[in-house]
């Protein structure tokens, strides 16, 4: 037990020696006369000294002898020594220890590992944060961590204490319910080479193995796994699936890895991070270090040993700065349409849409409507270029301030990361089968899509009388020469104006009036999860978990919906046709709904309980 306490306490020491002792001043060292050799600090000498007497500590207590043959490495800045089929990367004083048999085994390839250059923390920092961030907005991003709630309801979900780092929890939660919802067995059950070989490729399941009833029995073990697969999935996508960039804290690796319990990890590390800040560039090229994988293998394997890092404080920031590494800066700048702003937002540190749109397609596109718009004279605005994991719905384009595209609302999996003016939240169905579409709502898509195509205001949500006439011609809408001239007396049409006469045309003249009724209907139930922790009508502070029942009528308002009776389903199920009739239930309101509309035009939500908030 002594030799235990007096190992961690060294193990402290060189974890909080590494994060706040700066680099030794080059006039402290002095070269011997006639060797090139470069004489160490006081300070850097003291370091390796500890480094060394922790990892001669735990090759000591594993059995290990400390003979070794050492060549060069892969970066070739360091050796690198083995011995019992341990290798040792020495670099500028740090060892990493690894299994390389375990390694060998899986195979995994070599790793690059190097401290982060100044000029690439330079450009960093300021095209994340600019060049005149507040402190409290670096405060809000460098105490997030990536953490489970510990309440069983919502025990799936990522806890959001700090504003700011929304847009990066949400994301990777969206990833981490598409696993857990449909994945579930394979999480428990299959190898990390089975999962790793499968995860650009799984098959579509109809309906999820989980309700939201069930999300306490999911094992820590599941949840860490399903995790872990998001940040390498998240980060090969930024890396065009060739490569994925890791930033971790800058601390010998070995000092993590050999540690096989999680919990006394997350402590030497709260520990040391204890005073720690980051204010300017220089703070974060000294705290961080980088390793650039191209095996998926490699880093998730590696992932799994650092998920107490990134629970960390430093966690979102830390996986932020992954993802833009992944990508590349230059390429990231490139993405955007105005690459002088800071990509976290003034005055409040929110996420932009760059950084959620980076996560959730790897390219840091600035805008929400389908591939790339040409505005004339080379000039360009880029979108979302193709179709995506996981969705994005705003509350913005229910104001008309934008228009999100068909790639994001209508994901490869029923799973949107839900954007209102200040806060990330998310929406899911553990039914695959809410994404099928009707007659009724192919014909809407194929018109909205044609739509999109001639909509040059940037996402306005509005086409010229020449890009009107281009829709009619593509998608067979013949309307009365009146009621065209109409749409087109002031010169230019409106999305949910050109809707609007859409549902009063005839669907034979290719509208999408159907007066029989029996095309349209649709009824299902979806859930929402905001990871901020708020008050609920319990008095408590925590994440909040609602579910909602949705009806979709073929009527363009809640009024006409609440006229008619509609068909009867089984909950959670889709109502077409005639069927048994029942009395709709009166609809809610609450902001969460005209998303919902944004997806599903018409939709009335009904939830028990507190109203479900995306702020």
């Amino acid at each position: 037990m002594a030799d235990r306490f007096e190992e961690d306490e060294l193990l402290q020491m060189a974890i909080h020696m590494s994060l706040h002792t700066s680099p030794p001043d080059p006039k402290l060292s002095k070269p011997r006369e006639g060797c090139s050799v470069i004489e160490e600090s006081p300070e850097a000498r003291e370091q390796r000294a500890l480094r060394a007497a922790a990892a001669e500590r735990r090759m000591m207590s594993s059995g290990r002898t400390a003979s070794f043959i050492a060549s060069p490495n892969a970066a070739g800045k360091g050796v690198i020594a083995s011995s019992g089929g341990v290798e040792v990367a020495v670099e500028e004083g740090v060892s990493v220890i690894t299994s390389s048999e375990e390694r060998r085994e899986a195979g995994c390839v070599p790793v690059l590992e190097e401290a982060l250059p100044l000029e690439v923390a330079e450009k960093l920092f300021y095209m994340v944060f600019g060049s005149d961030v507040s402190r409290d907005i670096l405060g809000q991003w460098s105490n997030q961590g990536i953490r489970f709630s510990s309440d069983p309801e919502t025990s799936m979900g990522l806890v959001q204490h700090e504003g700011g780092p929304c847009g990066v929890l949400a994301t990777i939660q969206a990833y981490v319910l598409k696993y857990l919802l449909f994945f579930l067995n394979e999480l428990s059950k299959s190898t990390p080479s089975i999962l790793i070989q499968n995860i650009w490729s799984w098959r579509f399941v109809r309906r999820s193995p989980i309700t939201s009833g069930d999300f306490a029995s999911v094992s820590v073990d599941e949840k860490r796994r399903a995790l872990v697969l998001s940040m390498v999935e998240i980060l090969f996508l930024c890396g065009k699936k060739k490569r994925a960039v890791v930033a971790t804290l800058n601390v010998p690796s070995h000092l993590l890895k050999d540690e096989p319990d999680f919990g006394h990890k997350d402590e030497m590390i709260s520990k040391a991070l204890e005073g720690l800040t980051i204010e300017s560039a220089s703070d974060l090229q000294r705290i961080l270090k980088i390793k650039e994988y191209t095996s998926q293998l490699s880093a998730f394997l590696e992932l799994m040993e650092l998920v107490p890092v990134f629970q960390s404080r430093m966690g979102a920031m830390l996986f932020l700065m992954s993802a833009l590494l992944s990508r590349g800066l230059d390429l990231i700048q490139a993405d955007r349409d105005d690459p002088t702003l800071p990509l976290v937002t003034a005055p409040f540190g929110h996420a932009s849409q760059e950084i959620v749109n980076l996560l959730l397609c790897g390219q840091a596109a600035p805008n929400v409507f389908d591939g790339r718009m040409d505005l004339g004279g080379g000039m360009f605005l880029n979108g979302i270029p193709d179709k995506v994991e996981i969705g994005f719905l705003s509350l913005l384009e229910s104001l008309n301030f934008c228009n999100v595209g068909q790639n994001l609302k209508h994901p490869r999996w029923p799973i949107w990361v839900v954007g209102s003016d200040s806060h990330y939240t998310v929406l899911f169905s553990p039914d695959i089968s809410v994404q099928d579409e009707n007659e009724y709502e192919e014909r809407e898509s194929k018109i909205r899509r044609a739509f999109n195509a001639q909509d040059q205001s940037g996402g306005g949500g509005f086409v010229s009388i020449e890009g009107l006439h281009q829709v009619l011609h593509e998608t067979n809408i013949n309307f009365p020469p009146e009621k065209l001239e109409s749409l087109c007396s002031v010169g230019f049409i409106v999305w949910s104006e050109f809707l609007q006469d859409l549902l009063e045309l005839d669907k034979d003249l290719g509208g999408l009036k159907d007066s029989s009724g029996m095309m349209g209907w649709k009824r299902f139930d979806i859930y929402h999860f905001n990871g901020i922790a708020k008050s609920v009508s319990s008095g408590n502070q925590k994440p909040r978990l609602c579910k909602l029942r949705v009806s979709v009528p073929p009527k363009w308002s809640p009024e006409d919906f609440m006229a008619t009776s509609g068909p009867s389903d089984e909950p959670g199920g889709r109502g077409q046709g005639k069927g048994e009739v029942s009395q709709a239930e009166p609809p809610q309101y609450a902001p969460l709904v005209d998303c919902i509309r944004t997806r599903w035009p018409r939709a009335v939500c009904n939830w028990v309980g507190d109203s479900p908030s995306i702020v």
